[in-house]
């Protein structure tokens, strides 16, 4: 199964032309099969982060959504503060278990790291930091199998057409039986 990924890199001093960190999640979604629906860098400035995530979730020809860049702790890192209003549902587990797959590289300094992970209006999003190790260790070790309809027991993938269900729906089908 194949998704249209949208990518936003989020920085004040990189370039499309100096993202690394923006190059290997394209080289590695686009290995995965997937396809790069959009690609962009904004400042790290709120509203300017939720205008283009917001454009982006309200697109249903986009599945999912990585950011990279802004979780950090400076004054400027902004990102998960201008993401998370906009969540319909956080996938905890993702944050917690990018912490601990860096504390292997980075020890303690994962604890810096504010990533996080969710669903908006039917769609994934995926707020990473913004190193190239960050980058590598989110997409190679928990985003990849996640978007991969064939991991099993289960995966993000499958559940994709899933996510637009509303509770009423639920309901009804449930009281008829």
């Amino acid at each position: 199964m194949s998704l249209a990924i949208a990518l936003l890199t989020i920085s004040d001093s990189r370039t499309l032309a100096d993202d690394p960190s923006g190059d290997r999640l394209q080289q590695q979604l686009e290995s995965a099969d997937h396809l790069l629906t959009e690609r962009r860098l904004c400042p790290d400035d709120r509203y300017i982060i939720r205008a283009e995530l917001s454009r982006w979730i309200a697109d249903p020809g986009v599945d999912v959504v990585i950011t990279c860049g802004g979780t950090g702790l400076t004054g400027r890192d902004g990102t998960p503060e201008a993401i998370t209003p906009l969540l319909d549902k956080t996938i905890d587990g993702f944050g917690e278990l990018f912490r601990v797959l860096s504390f292997e590289t980075i020890g303690t300094s994962t604890l810096q790291s504010r990533c996080l992970a969710g669903v908006a209006n039917g769609t994934f999003v995926f707020v990473l930091p913004g190193s190239l190790d960050a980058v590598e260790t989110a997409w190679t070790k928990l985003i990849r199998s996640q978007l991969d309809e064939t991991t099993r027991p289960c995966n993000l993938a499958q559940l994709r057409s899933r996510l637009r269900e509303s509770a009423t729906k639920r309901v009804k089908k449930e009281s008829a039986s």
